[in-house]
């Protein structure tokens, strides 16, 4: 990691203005180590809004917020599509990136995207940040404890009937880019690879119940629309440590059950929480046990922009974040790796690989100030 010559509180701007920045905002202006500066938008009467909602003082175009010489994280909320270009951009400008998943569409645009990062010497560092609250991070620290002795395998599943009964618009999410795969599998797969390490190979297979769906409420109810994508994908990920774990991600089933990550190991199963959220308990049941003891989450809950508040931290102390942009890497190639599988009938290799982290400490206090004021 580079060195850092800044000091005191970590000048944060944003680029998207939309539905996912309200998030965002509500926790980054309310961490004491932070000050958000500008939002800027392909609209800035949007950034202008939204600025103004949350006091920001400034607000602009995307070209605004890279030119603010305060700002040192860029939060990269654009639309998946733009985010090689615009984390790029902000890359070029000599700022640190956060973006949101997939941190680009493609997987060679994120490897470039890491290797100009590394030449800069800025960082990147990626969502879902989920998994970085007290739920997720309190089973890891159990995994790490070793009560489960030596973990061997895991199990995740999500299933639901679908989105379309309550979701206005849903067609985009039965389409390319989407699926339960790209919609779901972020949270699932970064919460088994920060588990058990990399992927080295993915076998898949996928399925459509219905070639159709009929949107269910809001204006457009009654519109049919096609499914373009596999609305049922099971994968089967091979770990670097030896380890598997079995994945299945769904929209075509009649009951819901969603949340369900389980490792299992020589001497425990340990459930994990739903790693959609940030909170939750786990419960580990020992060998042969007929019952399961809770574990309480303990650590940090608040909610999106708790990845950027780590990063910032660790920029201050010179030492590496948390939410790395090869994890979120990682995943991205684990995505394309499941869809290619299934597209293609066959097992595909996979060579990316990031370092080891640790989970964050159970004292980490998002609303503590952490660090001295800025020197003039």
């Amino acid at each position: 990691m580079t060195s850092q010559t800044r000091t005191g509180r970590v000048g944060v701007g944003l680029i998207g203005a939309g539905t996912i920045s309200d998030q965002y905002l509500t926790h980054l202006t309310s961490f004491p180590d932070l000050e958000v500066h500008i939002v800027g938008d392909l609209l800035p009467e949007a950034a202008a809004a939204r600025a103004a909602e949350y006091g920001i003082p400034a607000s602009g175009t995307a070209q605004d917020v890279l030119d603010h010489p305060d700002v040192e994280i860029v939060v990269n909320l654009t639309i998946p599509t733009a985010h090689a270009e615009v984390s790029r951009a902000i890359v070029a400008a000599g700022k640190h990136v956060w973006t949101e998943k997939p941190i680009t569409t493609d997987p060679a645009d994120a490897k470039d995207l890491l290797a100009a990062a590394e030449a800069a010497g800025v960082r990147v560092g990626g969502a879902p940040d989920t998994v970085y609250g007290a739920g997720i991070q309190t089973a890891l620290r159990t995994l790490r404890s070793g009560e489960i002795g030596t973990p061997a395998s895991a199990l995740t599943l999500f299933q639901t009937p679908g989105p379309e009964s309550w979701h206005p618009n849903p067609a985009f999410l039965f389409q390319e880019g989407a699926g339960p795969l790209y919609d779901i599998a972020p949270y699932y797969t970064t919460t088994l690879v920060l588990a058990l390490g990399p992927v080295v190979s993915v076998s898949a297979v996928g399925s459509k119940a219905r070639e159709q769906r009929t949107i269910g409420s809001g204006p457009k109810a009654g519109e049919v629309f096609d499914v373009t994508v596999p609305t049922q994908v099971a994968a089967l990920l091979r770990f670097a440590s030896g380890q598997n774990a079995t994945v299945l991600l769904s929209f075509d089933s009649p009951n819901t059950r969603a949340g369900f990550v389980e490792v299992y190991g020589t001497e425990a199963t340990l459930a994990f929480p739903d790693p959609n959220v940030f909170d939750g308990d786990s419960a580990l049941t020992p060998y042969r046990a007929e019952s399961s003891t809770p574990v309480p989450a303990t650590g940090p809950v608040t909610g999106r922009g708790l990845g950027v508040l780590e990063m910032a931290r660790a920029i201050r102390a010179g030492v590496p974040h948390r939410a790395q942009g090869e994890i979120a890497a990682h995943v991205l190639d684990i995505m394309v790796a499941i869809e290619t599988a299934i597209a293609e009938d066959k097992i595909v290799q996979i060579d990316s690989r990031f370092d080891e982290v640790e989970p964050i400490p159970a004292d980490f206090d998002p609303f503590a100030s952490t660090l001295e004021p800025t020197q003039a």
